[in-house]
């Protein structure tokens, strides 16, 4: 076993993952006075590839809080799924 290099690579890894994970955003949705609580279900397990129950829980944090964290990723893996937000009318955003 050598030392210098096997910390040498731990070190290496640690830099590579936390440049991966510090690149990660948000895709926020904002509550509306115009979509039902079906249409905004129904699309979160369209778009985002939600469980009837994740979307469901996560319709009413944005009827109730005003907004909610619908997907976590980097912003080219969100973009795609933003604008099929923006394409249902909903009103979201990546932060």
């Amino acid at each position: 076993m050598n030392w210098d290099t096997d910390i040498f690579h731990k070190e290496e890894f640690d830099v590579a993952l936390l440049e991966e994970t510090t690149d990660l955003r948000n895709l926020v949705v904002y509550n509306d006075d115009v979509n039902t609580f079906d249409h905004v279900i129904d699309t979160l397990i369209k778009v985002c590839g939600h469980t009837a129950e994740q979307a469901e829980q996560c319709t009413m944090l944005i009827h109730y809080k005003g907004k909610c964290t619908v997907k976590v990723g980097t912003f080219e893996e969100l973009k795609g799924m933003c604008t099929a937000l923006h394409d249902k009318d909903l009103s979201a955003n990546i932060e």
